[in-house]
């Protein structure tokens, strides 16, 4: 009976729902996260009676025929790009990128990875790191003895000192964009690398090729919905529930079956 693999296939759909939609409650406080998405598409079908096919000798078709779906598969999780409010912190380090874009950190290894994670820190050195100590490229500087620290919306840092009214430019900010961010692979603390479905990193300058800019002392707040999310766990609860109904309906099918005599 294909009904137990068919309902097995749907409860598993809905399982993975679920879990993607417990991903997104669990961040609703991460900073920069963009919501994810299940996405499920049917599986292949079993073709009984193949449409169009000649029924009788006076050339009569099969209109529709009769085609058996053997359940559901899941295609993707897609991330919704959409951004997140803006929550004022007053940081001198903390920037929230305003449209599309990426900063640019170098992990340990030496690799690129992006994140839209503004909240940026000083290391024991000076430099601008995440917070995970991961230097932002193009890698800047903060002297010792400056007073504050100004970025403007093109991603321009200038410190303040004691002994000059002047500010003084110590480096600026870059933006990266991509022809498809979905395409970007998550591996963890708000980081994305590249994959060939990505396409090859723009780096520019903030506010320039369709990309956002700058505002500090601010940070992108979580684009999770909760009610959103929420209805939408009560749908794959619900879905799941119907799918182990079909497999009890389906068990007791056969137990008549193996009853007749």
């Amino acid at each position: 009976m294909r009904a137990l693999k068919i309902a097995a296939t749907g409860m598993s759909a809905q399982q993975m729902r679920v879990e993607v939609i417990s991903h997104n409650l669990s961040n609703m406080s991460t900073t920069g996260y963009n919501a994810r998405r299940a996405e499920f598409a049917d599986l292949h079908y079993q073709q009984v009676a193949r449409a169009g096919t000649i029924s009788a000798s006076d050339g009569t078709v099969l209109p529709t025929g009769v085609q058996l779906g053997l359940g559901v598969r899941p295609a993707a999780v897609s991330v919704n790009l959409a951004q997140g409010g803006l929550s004022a912190t007053n940081g001198d380090l903390d920037v929230a990128i305003e449209g599309r874009g990426y900063l640019e950190v170098t992990l340990p290894s030496g690799e690129a990875a992006y994140t839209r994670d503004g909240g940026l820190k000083r290391n024991g050195e000076g430099m601008i790191v995440t917070s995970d100590g991961l230097p932002v490229s193009p890698e800047i500087v903060i002297p010792e003895d400056a007073q504050s620290v100004t970025i403007n919306a093109e991603g321009e840092v200038y410190a303040y000192f004691s002994e000059t009214v002047e500010a003084q430019l110590l480096g600026q900010f870059t933006l990266v964009g991509f022809t498809n961010p979905k395409g970007l692979e998550a591996i963890g603390s708000n980081l994305f690398t590249e994959t060939e479905a990505s396409g090859a990193p723009l780096q520019t300058t903030p506010g320039q090729e369709g990309l956002g800019t700058l505002r500090q002392g601010y940070l992108e707040e979580s684009s999770v919905d909760p009610v959103y999310e929420i209805t939408e766990l009560i749908e794959a609860q619900r879905g799941y529930e119907l799918n182990s109904k079909v497999i009890s309906a389906a068990d007791q099918m056969l137990g008549a079956t193996v009853q007749v005599r």
